[in-house]
Formats: C-alpha cells, sequence, structure tokens
C-alpha cells in the first residue's frame, strides 16, 4: 500500500517522518510513504495519475491508500473528489484523501488535530477567542473552536476583503464573526485564547501585543519557539505548538487509510521531534 504528502513547497513537511514511524511500530512492512511536489494547477492530473487506487486492484505501482494534503490543496481538491465528509464541507477544506472501493474520499483531521493539541495542553473551555489570518487552517480552527463551545470569534487579516472564504465557513459553522484589521489588534487580545495560523514568523512582529494573552495556539512548528510563542510564555501564559497539532492530525490520518485504531502516538511524536531537532541543528 502506498500513501503520500503533496503540496507546494513541500520539502519541509513532516508528514513522511510521521507516518513512516507509525508504520514501522505497526508492523505494516509493505506500506510506503512519499512526498509530492504539488500546487493547485497540477493537482487534477496528479489525482487521476493515482490509479488504481484500493478497490480496483494492485498493479505494478502498487495501490494507493490515501493522501495528506497541505497549502495550497485544501480547498482546490474538494471539487474533485468522489465524496467528501460533513466536517470538510463545513471548514471548506480536506487535508486528507482516502482511496477506498475505486472511489476518492475527502476529510478533514486538522480540526481533531487542533482539539487534541489544545485539550493535551489544559485549554479545554475557553470563554473566548481571536483567530489570526484567512487561510483554511482557520476555517479548521473555527470549528474547532465551535466545538469547544464558542460560537463567536473575532478574526484578524490584513486584508478583509479576503476573509470572504473564512467568513462563509464561520457561517456554515453557525459562528458569528468579527473580522477586523492587524491595526486593531491592540485593542482585540483580552481574550482567553489566541490562535495564530500565520506561516513562518508572520506573528512575530505581534510578540509585544500578545505577551499577556493567557493562552497562545501558534501554527507554527518550526522555526520554533516563535517570537510570539516565547512572549506569551515569559508572562505565565500556556502555550501550544503546531507540531501538537501536525502530531495528532497525522494519527488520525493514519487511523483513516489504515482502519486500524492501534496508532503509535509516542513513536510518531519521537520521530517528528528528533527531525526537528536535527534539523535546527543543521542551521543553527
Amino acid at each position: 500500500m502506498r500513501a503520500a504528502v503533496m503540496g507546494s513547497p513541500i520539502g519541509h513537511s513532516l508528514s513522511p517522518f510521521l507516518h513512516r514511524a507509525a508504520y514501522r511500530e505497526m508492523g505494516l512492512t509493505g506500506w510506503s510513504y512519499a512526498s509530492f511536489e504539488c500546487d493547485e494547477e497540477r493537482l487534477p492530473g496528479m489525482l487521476r495519475e493515482l490509479r488504481p487506487v484500493r478497490g480496483e486492484g494492485p498493479d505494478t505501482a502498487g495501490t494507493w491508500a490515501g493522501l495528506s494534503l497541505t497549502m495550497p490543496l485544501k480547498r482546490a481538491v474538494l471539487p474533485l473528489l468522489d465524496t467528501v465528509s460533513a466536517l470538510a464541507v463545513e471548514v471548506g477544506g480536506a487535508n486528507t484523501v482516502v482511496f477506498a472501493d475505486g472511489a476518492a474520499h475527502g476529510e478533514n483531521t486538522d480540526v481533531y488535530g487542533i482539539e487534541r493539541a489544545l485539550a493535551e495542553a489544559g485549554v479545554i473551555a475557553p470563554r473566548s477567542a481571536t483567530v489570526l489570518g484567512g487561510g483554511a487552517t482557520a476555517g479548521s480552527a473555527l470549528a474547532a473552536l465551535r466545538d469547544l463551545g464558542l460560537f463567536a470569534v473575532t478574526l484578524v487579516v490584513r486584508d478583509p476583503a479576503k476573509a470572504k472564504e473564512t467568513a462563509e465557513v464561520a457561517e456554515r459553522l453557525g459562528v458569528a464573526l468579527s473580522v477586523r484589521t492587524f491595526d486593531k489588534l491592540d485593542a482585540l487580545t483580552n481574550v482567553d485564547l489566541v490562535v495564530s495560523t500565520l506561516p513562518g514568523r508572520a506573528a512575530d512582529g505581534y510578540a509585544g501585543l500578545l505577551a499577556g494573552v493567557p493562552a497562545l495556539f501558534d501554527v507554527v512548528y518550526s522555526p520554533w519557539p516563535t517570537s510570539a510563542a516565547v512572549a506569551v510564555r515569559a508572562t505565565g501564559g500556556t502555550v501550544v505548538g503546531g507540531f501538537e497539532m501536525l502530531l495528532h492530525q497525522a494519527v488520525r490520518q493514519v487511523e483513516l487509510m489504515t482502519g486500524r485504531a492501534d496508532v503509535p502516538v509516542g513513536a510518531m511524536r519521537a520521530a517528528g521531534e528528533a527531525e526537528i531537532l536535527r534539523r535546527a541543528s543543521r542551521t543553527g
């Protein structure tokens, strides 16, 4: 059985290390996991090439079990799938494709990853939240916050006109969304939880404004810690990093692709952390 992660850029992805660790621990010696550079333009053709899929019989290239999708493919893949889970429809993005019975089914495990990461850190019942950034991950964050009991959230973006898709996600979720710009951020951090879906070090410039928040969930996992994470920790706040989200969404992906529940979270965590340390030592 074969699986892979696709996106652009893809060279930084930790998914191969997480999934391969799971396969080794689970004794899935016939399974492999690769990575493919793929943008929105190439996605339809690449999906067509991944045949035969599970349910159509193996060929000399093997049989495809599923795909992990990262940016910019999570929204673009939806119209290309045979079926899509209700959650993926709600959040407007699928980060997982499972092949079965000759069909491609879309799932969203990012929401699960966010919820598990927050729960492990003890952030289980925030009364208010602000989300930074309006991409696909912001939609998953809104769904996770909804599941935690929040039905009113502030979204902070650079250009409100580009938050249309995220606003549509909030409407489908039944979440009242207040859209603001970053120049107003100083008045928007008096909340229990700030979720930053900004890439790389994009939130570093706002570290001073975020320093006093009780809890910060930053989806970045490399480089880590971010300046925002350091600032929140320095004032006694709770910090949740992007690696925890990545780990748990991958755990759920392995469950979906293999059909097994005995996924080795510890082995996957160790493999991911080891690779992060290896990369840090090379750049440091």
